[in-house]
């Protein structure tokens, strides 16, 4: 059994940048709002934060321990080796799934500039951890525009997640960027419940209440 002041809990969150160029990447307009709220609502339950985050222009929670990375591949090695130690993994990262075959080490001129680009997958992160977990209590997340109950469905039970939470990006006023939120949580068993329409912070807490681990009162 856990206490909450024992809970060990890395989040991911922000965009990841997959460069061409010194100049020029490939990315998603993820602001890591909501997982900076969930570290924050995780600090204040007593948790110990570990967060992983891409580029983003926010201030680091106070208490958390801030690794930035910048690359998928970046990310990948950061929550590797810090996944053992774990309770729980909350995954509100927008992780690119694909970067250039090629990264030119300098700028490419226009003039002279391929106009097609060859990509490859990147490292699966949610995977890789779940194909490991013992203990861990892990928590993705949907960002979909359409499909957003069978699409997050299809990824609850393909990742071997113990639950997941679907957002459609596709709302303005839940979406990327956005200070508001409304998701559906879905656990392994098929349950699920809706949360918000409210602020990212008030649907972290109860994110928060619901995915915390067995524990013993303080």
């Amino acid at each position: 059994m856990l206490n909450a002041s024992s809970i060990r809990c890395l989040i991911t969150a922000g965009p990841t940048r997959e460069y061409i160029d010194p100049v020029r990447f490939i990315s998603n307009p993820s602001t890591g709002k909501m997982g900076f709220a969930l570290a924050e609502v995780a600090l204040e339950a007593g948790w110990n934060v570990d967060l992983v985050s891409g580029p983003v222009a926010l201030e680091e929670p106070d208490g958390a321990i801030l690794y930035p990375i910048i690359s998928a591949d970046e990310m990948f090695h950061q929550v590797d080796a810090l996944f053992d130690a774990c309770d729980v993994l909350i995954m509100t990262a927008a992780v690119s799934d694909f970067r250039p075959k090629v990264q030119h080490s300098a700028k490419q001129k226009k003039d002279g500039a391929e106009l097609t680009i060859e990509f490859e997958r990147t490292k699966d992160i949610l995977k890789n951890m779940t194909d490991r977990k013992v203990h861990q209590t892990v928590v993705g997340f949907a960002a979909e525009t359409h499909n957003l109950i069978g699409s997050a469905k299809k990824k609850l039970q393909s990742k071997n997640l113990d639950w997941i939470v679907a957002n459609d990006v596709a709302q303005i006023s839940t979406g990327f960027a956005s200070d508001t939120n409304e998701v559906i949580l879905i656990a392994a068993d098929g349950s699920s419940i809706n949360l918000g329409p409210s602020t990212k912070k008030s649907i972290a807490k109860e994110l928060i209440d619901l995915i915390t681990p067995c524990k013993t009162k303080d």
